[in-house]
């Protein structure tokens, strides 16, 4: 009996394969049968999957935390302090949905590159139905949402850290012309980063964004299915010699998945502590003062180009903090209607039709990579150190 009560998880038949996608509402994420090749683990590195199993673990262990914590610039650090020390298991819950965080980003990062460079935001032969421009238009606001929900956590811990790498992102923000500090005073609620701000970044943080990722990746699935699974530019793929019922096969897969990214998030909690500096204090400024590290390279760049050249000054934040941001991502946003690669080429890993932008988009990635890790190694007055160097009145660090 308990068997027949998982048919539809456990088919036993290709008819009982094909009625479970009707019959099980989560499956019908899934069609009723998929390619041979999206089932395996190379065309997709199941990126995708990684990311919402690390939102839905972000959900799990934000829950506790939400109810533990006071978002009151008198009482937040504390509340901290007593979910690291006084709840049981409060040390790793933090820590777990800290990693979690930063997974996010890394992963959706990584799988908004693996559909760059699969070409797979191109509708491949027979995709007159597809509309796989706009999909990926969707991948980029959800690569977008994720870094805002992982920055509007960043101030919540109001500690040294979270404030003054918030009031250096915002600095970059009001260096904007005419709107830059409204701007400002619109995501702070004020001239200075205090209540108003920890208020709004709580509220974006536990309500707002996640409302927001949560529709934009169900319409983000459901837009895959539409346009047939994963992008493919050969018309073999089509074959139905070539596809099997995707029930169970694409349970265990996702199972696999699930279960690893879980483990990984839990090692990594429990190797890694999250960091709990002094109480923020406007008064004390930290040197170096540092944004988030997936802006690092930012802040590298509004570093490298705030220059003076005789009498003209250039404002790096201006240039490296919006101009230079905003250009990549308009520019990644409408990149599927500027690549005019063939649809043969579509699914297919560093096809040689596309060597010149596949490089183009390797430079800036590296060069992404490099000033990040340059960011990481800035000390005191934002000077180069290498790990094994002391910082001016700090003992060496290995």
């Amino acid at each position: 009996m308990p068997r027949r009560r998982l048919w539809s998880v456990f088919p036993s038949s290709t008819r009982e394969a094909t009625d479970a996608i009707v019959a099980n509402l989560l499956l019908h994420w899934f069609p009723a049968r998929m390619r041979v090749t999206s089932l395996a683990w190379l065309p997709s590195l199941w990126l995708g999957t990684v990311s919402w199993v690390l939102f839905v673990s972000l959900l799990v262990t934000g829950l506790p935390l939400m109810v533990f914590y006071i978002p009151s610039t008198r009482e937040a650090y504390q509340s901290i302090k007593d979910i690291e020390h006084v709840v049981s298991f409060g040390w790793w819950i933090r820590a777990a949905h800290r990693v979690g965080a930063h997974l996010m980003v890394i992963a959706v990062t990584l799988h908004v590159a693996r559909v760059f460079l699969t070409g797979s935001y191109k509708n491949g032969i027979g995709g007159r139905e597809q509309h796989r421009e706009w999909n990926w238009v969707i991948g980029v606001a959800l690569l977008a949402g994720t870094v805002l929900l992982s920055f509007t956590g960043y101030l919540l811990p109001w500690d040294q850290l979270a404030y003054w790498a918030v009031t250096v992102s915002m600095s970059i923000v009001a260096s904007a012309p005419v709107v830059g500090d409204a701007l400002r005073e619109l995501l702070i609620g004020g001239r200075d980063v205090g209540q108003p701000a920890l208020m709004r970044f709580y509220l974006l943080h536990i309500v707002v964004l996640p409302i927001a990722v949560a529709a934009l990746f169900g319409y983000h699935v459901w837009r895959i299915r539409k346009d047939g699974g994963l992008a493919r530019g050969d018309a073999a793929a089509e074959d139905p010699a070539l596809t099997m019922n995707a029930i169970p096969a694409v349970i265990y897969r996702v199972a696999i998945v699930t279960v690893a990214t879980w483990l990984a998030v839990t090692v990594l909690a429990i190797v890694i502590p999250s960091p709990l500096q002094e109480p923020a204090n406007a008064l004390v400024t930290p040197n170096p003062a540092k944004a988030p590290w997936y802006f690092l390279w930012l802040q590298e760049v509004v570093a490298d180009t705030t220059l003076r050249l005789g009498p003209v000054a250039i404002n790096g934040a201006f240039i490296g903090g919006l101009v230079l941001p905003a250009f990549l991502l308009v520019l990644t946003t409408l990149w599927p209607w500027l690549d005019r690669a063939p649809a043969g080429t579509v699914g297919a890993w560093l096809p040689r039709e596309r060597r010149v932008q596949l490089m183009a988009f390797a430079a800036i990635a590296v060069l992404v990579v490099v000033l990040t890790i340059v960011g990481i190694l800035r000390g005191p007055s934002w000077h180069f150190y290498w790990p094994w160097q002391a910082w001016p009145g700090v003992p060496a660090r290995f």
